[in-house]
């Protein structure tokens, strides 16, 4: 597969993603015409930022929102993801059962492994691609590993952690051991295929691997040791994502996309947790200094990135900025409308929006103790406990589709949407990598 690059140039978040009629209007000779309902409201564009026209933000959308009819035809026949709890299926899960309800409400209508009421961004991604949601590696029941296997399990770092799971809550299954659990994987698969639940032995360079780990490492050690603390080891852990990303490279992979870290500083549960005074948050309720330690984190994985792509021939190394979708789901939620319905005829030109976008920031919808981010770190989302000699559980929110966080550390599936939609138009990676070149992108609403 050869990448062409292009200039990496921002958009505007496909125009905020909030075209809300797009309809099909005809299909000739190969050839798709989009029209916009009247209804449409595009947001402005802001300082900076570029934003795509509005025929091209349409058709992205058509393509990661209603599919191709008719059309499968994908050059990654798998998806291997490494990662922690942003990503992950059911890992943790597998290793230490014991999570309930309310997570999954949304979606799978139970607890599904994933620390969302929903599907994650790399359900959207599998779904978006035409493959089933990836089992995860650690579970043995059930699993079909033929279309790629997830490593991510919740609490996991990038650096071996020092610590106990019992102790701390870091996950064992660190960026390392997941490497080493895809080399066994790869060697059994080798050995074994063909066989139904298994990918066939050319896939793995065929696959597209997906990293999003990071965020314990950077905050595990936060309120211990401060944020210039945690700087001391920040440089580590982006060399072992390059280092990573070569030895899967050795093993056959050719295309990497790489998140890169969120806003913390706009969690509930930090904002709850971390030291700071009101000097200290912006206009949107987000801690400046977190946020900037956040961002020079990331301009470090950025340019570790570009050189780790530049000393692999014919691989696709992509930074993807889910940090700057994330910040603006925060600093701008009404833009972000999540609910327009799918149309099969011209809306009318009097119809207006149900509702506005997303209506919490940085209010969790799953939580405890109410105040400006329902997030009590006593008691987490699903738990019950005694807190000051009165039984208490933190209960989940009847809308989660109005917030941007689920339990104070993880997005909502609605946000998990928004940015698993960026992802797919490719405007947010560096180099440019929209997935719609490479896959006839397939319905994930």
């Amino acid at each position: 597969m050869k990448v062409v690059y292009s200039s990496a140039s921002k958009r505007l978040f496909l125009c905020h993603l909030s075209v809300r009629h797009l309809l099909l209007a005809s299909s000739r000779s190969g050839e798709t015409q989009m029209v916009i309902g009247s209804d449409c409201r595009l947001p402005q564009r802001r300082p900076g930022q570029a934003c795509l026209t509005a025929a091209a933000a349409a058709w992205v959308l058509l393509l990661a929102a209603q599919g191709v009819p008719g059309a499968t035809k994908c050059d990654f026949r798998a998806v291997f993801n490494f990662g922690d709890s942003n990503s992950e299926t059911g890992g943790f899960w597998a290793a230490f059962p014991a999570q309930s309800g309310p997570f999954g409400m949304t979606y799978f209508g139970r607890p599904a492994g994933r620390a969302s009421d929903g599907r994650a961004v790399i359900d959207f991604l599998a779904q978006a691609i035409g493959i089933p949601f990836l089992s995860p590696y650690l579970q043995s029941i059930g699993s079909n590993y033929k279309h790629g296997a997830n490593y991510a399990t919740a609490a996991s770092t990038v650096l071996l952690p020092n610590t106990s799971v019992f102790v701390s809550g870091i996950s064992p299954f660190s960026l390392a051991i997941q490497l080493n659990q895809m080399k066994q994987f790869k060697v059994r698969a080798l050995e074994l295929s063909p066989k139904g639940y298994l990918p066939s032995k050319d896939v793995f360079g065929k696959s597209l691997y997906t990293l999003d780990i990071g965020q314990n490492d950077f905050t595990s050690n936060l309120a211990a040791i401060g944020i210039e603390g945690v700087k001391q080891y920040l440089p580590q852990v982006a060399a072992t994502i390059s280092w990573t990303i070569k030895d899967l490279y050795a093993m056959g992979g050719r295309t990497f996309l790489v998140m890169n870290l969120a806003p913390v500083g706009c969690f509930p549960a930090f904002l709850t947790e971390l030291p700071h005074d009101s000097s200290d948050l912006d206009e949107h309720g987000c801690m400046v200094s977190y946020n900037k330690a956040v961002a020079d984190y990331n301009d470090m994985l950025r340019e570790t990135l570009r050189q780790t792509g530049s000393a692999l021939a014919d691989a696709a190394v992509v930074y993807v900025d889910t940090h700057a979708v994330k910040l603006d789901l925060v600093r701008n939620p009404a833009d972000h409308g999540n609910t327009c319905p799918r149309m099969h005829s011209a809306p009318s030109p009097t119809r207006r929006r149900e509702r506005p976008g997303f209506l919490y920031a940085t209010r969790a919808c799953c939580g405890h103790g109410g105040g400006p981010y329902n997030f009590d770190p006593r008691v987490f989302c699903g738990n019950s406990k005694v807190v000051d000699g009165a039984n208490v559980t933190a209960t989940a929110c009847d809308d989660p589709q109005n917030y941007v966080s689920w339990d104070g550390i993880h997005a909502t599936e609605a946000a998990n949407k928004l940015v698993a939609w960026a992802i797919l138009n490719g405007s947010y990676s560096e180099p440019r990598f929209p997935l719609s070149k490479f896959c006839d992108l397939q319905p994930i609403a």
